[in-house]
C-alpha cells in the first residue's frame, strides 16, 4: 500500500524548513527571449539555485532553448543543446566523460557537475520516451527535469501527449470552419508520465511547480543528494499558449494546487506521497475558467458534459486519498 511518510529528516526539510532559508540569489541570469511569466522558466530558475553552479543541463529542443543564443547563455554553468529526442543519450555521453575524466583524476569529486536533461512535454511524453527508457534501464546517474506547458508550446502550441482533456490547442481547435460549430476541443486524456517514470522504478521522481517554492526547493535537494535516474515533472502554466496575462501565472499555478488537477507528489523507496494535500479541494472550473483554452467550455453555452467528465477525473484521482487518515494521506 502506498503511504505517506514524514521527510522531516530529509535533506530537503533540513536545508529549507521556512521561506526564508530559500536562495536569496539566482544562478540564472535575466534578460532570455522566453515568453513572461513562464511557468516553467520560474520552475527551472528556482531548481537552478538550489542545484547549484556544479550543474551541466543537456537541453532537448524545445521553448526552453529559446534562452541560449549563441554564444552566449544565461546558465551559471554549462550547457548543451540536442534534438528532441536525444536529451538522455547525450547526457549518458556527457556522464561517461565525467566518469572518466574523475577516474583518471583530472577532474576531483568537488569539481564533478551535476547531470540534468532538460526537456517539455512533447519530448517527454512522445518524441524522447524511448531513449529516456533506455537510460532508466541503463542506470544513469541523472536528473530528468520536464518543464510541462500541456503542448508543443515553441511551435504554436500543437497537441502533445500531456495535452490535457478539453483543452483547445493549434491542432484540436474548438470551432469547426465550414460550419461554425463548436466542439469539446482536445477529446483525449493527459498522459501520466509520472506513472510511466515511475513504473520503471527510478531512484526518485516528483512533481513541482513554481508556486510552491518551498516544496520545489525540498524535492530539488532531495533530488540532487541522490544518485541514479530522478525524475522532476514540473507543471509549467504558459500565459502565451494557455491564453491569460502573464501576470497571473502564480495565481494560476496555485489553482492547480488548489483544485487537484497538479498533485504535489513524490516516489521514493517504492513508495509514493502527497507532499500537499488540496483541502477543502477547489472546484476544476476555478482552475479552467480563467484560461482561454478552456474558455469554449463555459461560452457561448456551458459544455457541462465536458467540464463533469474533468471533474469526475480529479475526483477518481483523490478518492482513494481523502478516503484515508490524514497520517497515510
Amino acid at each position: 500500500m502506498m503511504k505517506w511518510r514524514r521527510t522531516m529528516t530529509d535533506a530537503g526539510e533540513r536545508r529549507f524548513r521556512r521561506m526564508r532559508d530559500l536562495p536569496s540569489s539566482h544562478m540564472l541570469g535575466a534578460g532570455t527571449a522566453m515568453c513572461a511569466g513562464c511557468g516553467g522558466l520560474s520552475a527551472l530558475t528556482d531548481a537552478y539555485d538550489v542545484l547549484g553552479e556544479n550543474t551541466v543541463f543537456v537541453n532537448a529542443a524545445g521553448c526552453m532553448t529559446m534562452m541560449s543564443i549563441y554564444p552566449f547563455t544565461p546558465f551559471r554553468g554549462s550547457w548543451l543543446y540536442t534534438a528532441m529526442a536525444s536529451a538522455p543519450a547525450g547526457a549518458q555521453g556527457v556522464r561517461d566523460a565525467l566518469d572518466v575524466l574523475r577516474a583518471k583524476g583530472r577532474i576531483t569529486p568537488a569539481e564533478d557537475l551535476q547531470v540534468v536533461v532538460l526537456t517539455g512535454d512533447g519530448t517527454a511524453g512522445g518524441i524522447g520516451l524511448s531513449a529516456t527508457s533506455g537510460a532508466i534501464d541503463r542506470n544513469l546517474d541523472f536528473i530528468y527535469f520536464c518543464y510541462d506547458n500541456e503542448g508543443y508550446g515553441n511551435t504554436g502550441q500543437q497537441t502533445s501527449a500531456l495535452t490535457p482533456h478539453g483543452a483547445a490547442t493549434a491542432t484540436d481547435s474548438v470551432t469547426d470552419g465550414a460550419t461554425g460549430s463548436t466542439n469539446a476541443g482536445f477529446p483525449g486524456w493527459k498522459k501520466d508520465l509520472f506513472a510511466l517514470w515511475t513504473a520503471n522504478k527510478p531512484v526518485y521522481a516528483a512533481t513541482i511547480i513554481g508556486g510552491e517554492p518551498l516544496d520545489l526547493a525540498r524535492k530539488i535537494e532531495k533530488a540532487r543528494t541522490m544518485s541514479g535516474p530522478r525524475m522532476i515533472l514540473a507543471l509549467a502554466p504558459c500565459p502565451t499558449g494557455w491564453g491569460y496575462d502573464p501576470k497571473h501565472s502564480i495565481e494560476i499555478a496555485r489553482l492547480a494546487v488548489k483544485t487537484g488537477i497538479w498533485p504535489l507528489k513524490e516516489y521514493v523507496d517504492g513508495e509514493v506521497h502527497h507532499t500537499r494535500m488540496p483541502h477543502p479541494r477547489l472546484p476544476v472550473e476555478d482552475y479552467l475558467r480563467p484560461q482561454a483554452r478552456f474558455a469554449h467550455l463555459f461560452e457561448p453555452q456551458r459544455n457541462e458534459t465536458v467540464l463533469r467528465e474533468i471533474q469526475q477525473s480529479v475526483d477518481a484521482y483523490w478518492a482513494p486519498w481523502e478516503a484515508r487518515p490524514a497520517a497515510e494521506a
